[in-house]
């Protein structure tokens, strides 16, 4: 079932599907972690800055896997009322959890970005990368952000996607650029040969050999 060698070699294959789109002016922003050492080489690949934009899962004690919303570091969190409803989430749990996971989010901007300031996105053509989709939540926070901040376009890139999050997304990018789109999608890290976690250190490593942290 494997179709990527890893990381790496996703990105390779993501940079020439991005590339086919010509953008001017590109500036690639990755979902940490995972999807930085993707958007490393797909930033390279364009000759185009690299920078993250972070987002984090917001769910329930009951059900942590199951991502019900998703929050950035700044702006108001995005929920799926159906998913919610599902899990039967209380209200002030989400709450207490978004809040918790903004708190994370901003720990993190900070680990990566330090002092530096945050990407000028007004009027570029903007990439978000992630090593795959799943739910589309988290790809939803991040997108939504990046459409308030004015940016001329808004690409989505991902080595292998849900083809029912691709959908769900068009409403809040200008497309969703993916190497695999398989029906029978089941869970990201199944494409890949090998897929190991990325910890902070890592993400800030691949930050400063991009010139950026």
């Amino acid at each position: 079932m494997q179709v990527f060698r890893d990381r790496d070699d996703a990105g390779e294959q993501l940079a020439e599907r991005v590339r086919e789109l010509g953008l001017r002016d590109p500036v690639v922003l990755a979902l940490p972690r995972g999807g930085v050492p993707v958007g490393a080489v797909v930033a390279e690949r364009l000759g185009a800055p690299l920078d993250v934009t972070v987002v984090r899962k917001i769910a329930v004690p009951d059900f942590p896997e199951t991502a019900v919303g998703a929050v950035t570091a700044e702006g108001a969190p995005i929920m799926n009322p159906k998913l919610s409803r599902m899990v039967r989430a209380d209200q002030d749990e989400l709450a207490r959890s978004a809040e918790e996971e903004r708190a994370e989010a901003r720990r993190r901007v900070a680990a990566y970005r330090g002092d530096r300031p945050a990407p000028q996105v007004a009027g570029r053509d903007v990439v978000v990368v992630d090593d795959g989709l799943a739910t589309g939540m988290s790809a939803r926070a991040a997108l939504s952000s990046l459409a308030e901040q004015g940016a001329a376009s808004v690409t989505l890139a991902v080595p292998v996607c849900s083809p029912d999050a691709a959908r769900d997304l068009e409403d809040v990018c200008d497309r969703v650029v993916c190497v695999l789109s398989p029906p029978q999608f089941q869970a990201v890290s199944l494409w890949y040969e090998r897929f190991p976690q990325i910890d902070d250190t890592e993400v800030q490593e691949l930050l400063r050999r991009a010139g950026v942290a």
